[in-house]
């Protein structure tokens, strides 16, 4: 994506020992202009994420910058754009940072469907 205003989300990934650290860099990312929305911490499997995990939204200018603070962190991430295909979003589109998570994809949404909005009935906007 080319758009500098194109939505984009990371998921970041953490297991209970990483809990401490992706607290750390949560506060930090509340603390963001660039950030446009953080989510609250998800300790269990949620939607495609099979482990604990929470989500920031910001522009695609803004993408180098938080793959780079995440990076520094040594947590898993996974970072996409909001298109309308959730399947190619949170596979072909992405982009992982450290090992990636097997996510379960017979939940994402079919290509159209989604537009960019937070699926599983559930709102954190």
């Amino acid at each position: 994506m080319t758009n500098p205003d194109a939505p984009y989300h990371a998921h970041i990934y953490y297991d209970p020992a990483e809990r401490p650290a992706a607290a750390a860099l949560r506060d930090a990312f509340g603390q963001n202009p660039a950030i446009l929305f953080v989510g609250a911490m998800t300790d269990r499997a949620a939607g495609p994420h099979p482990i604990a995990q929470y989500e920031v939204h910001f522009l695609a200018r803004s993408q180098d910058a938080v793959i780079a603070e995440i990076a520094a962190t040594g947590l898993r991430a996974l970072v996409h754009p909001l298109t309308d295909d959730d399947l190619a979003d949170h596979t072909t589109l992405a982009h992982w940072i450290g090992e990636p998570v097997v996510l379960d994809v017979t939940v994402l949404d079919p290509p159209g469907i989604n537009q960019g909005v937070p699926r599983f009935g559930i709102s954190d906007f």
